[in-house]
C-alpha cells in the first residue's frame, strides 16, 4: 500500500525528461533507481540522507541529491529524510557529536564550549556566522564526532531499512499464502 501511495506522487521518467528545468541535467537523472521505490534504492536514499541530514548548514539537501545521483539511490527519500535534523534537533545532535568526537579523540574536554544564547538578541543574519563561530570552537572532537555519528546513523538507516523491508515482504508472502490455501472445514 505505501509504494502504490508513493508512486502516485513519485515523477515518471518521462516526466523528467521532458520537463524543461531538469533538461540541462541529461542522463544525470534518467538512471532508475532515482525515482523507483526498491529495496536497495530506498535503503540507500534513507542512508544518504541520515549522513546528509549532519552537514553543517542549509547545504543538507544539496549534498543528498548530488549523493543520491553520485551512488544512485533514490533522489526523493534521500531528500526528504534530510528533514530530521531542524531548529529543535541539530543542536542536541551536534552535542552527542561532539561527545562522540571526544570519545573517539581522547580529548580532555568534558564540556562544549558555551553557547551564547544572546545570539537570538542579532539580526537574523548574523545567527549563522554566531553559530558557526561557536561550531568552530568546538574543533578536532566536534568535527571527528559529526563525520562518526553520520556515518553511525546512515549505516544503521540502511541495514533498519534493508531489515524493515524484508519482514514486510515475508509477511506478505505469508498473507497470500494463507489465502491461497484452501479452507480446513471444507
Amino acid at each position: 500500500m505505501p509504494r502504490k501511495l508513493f508512486r502516485k506522487y513519485l515523477p515518471s521518467h518521462r516526466s523528467i525528461r521532458e520537463n524543461r528545468y531538469l533538461r540541462f541535467f541529461g542522463a544525470a537523472l534518467q538512471h532508475h533507481n532515482l525515482w523507483h521505490l526498491h529495496r536497495r534504492s530506498v535503503a540507500g536514499g534513507v542512508a544518504i540522507g541520515l549522513f546528509c541530514g549532519l552537514v553543517p548548514g542549509p547545504l543538507q539537501m544539496l549534498s543528498a541529491v548530488l549523493c543520491a545521483i553520485v551512488f544512485r539511490a533514490n533522489l526523493p527519500v534521500a531528500a526528504v529524510v534530510t528533514l530530521y535534523t531542524n531548529p529543535l534537533t541539530i543542536l542536541p545532535l551536534y552535542y552527542v557529536a561532539y561527545k562522540l568526537g571526544l570519545l573517539v579523540t581522547g580529548s580532555d574536554s568534558a564540556a562544549p564550549p558555551q553557547l551564547d544564547l544572546h545570539f537570538f538578541d542579532l539580526p537574523v543574519m548574523e545567527w549563522i556566522p554566531a553559530i558557526a563561530h561557536w561550531l568552530a570552537l568546538m574543533g578536532k572532537p566536534f568535527a571527528v564526532g559529526l563525520v562518526l555519528l553520520a556515518l553511525i546513523l546512515a549505516l544503521a538507516g540502511y541495514v533498519l531499512v534493508l531489515g524493515a523491508w524484508r519482514l514486510l515482504v515475508v509477511l506478505s508472502w505469508r498473507k497470500r499464502r494463507r489465502l491461497r490455501m484452501p479452507s480446513a472445514r471444507k
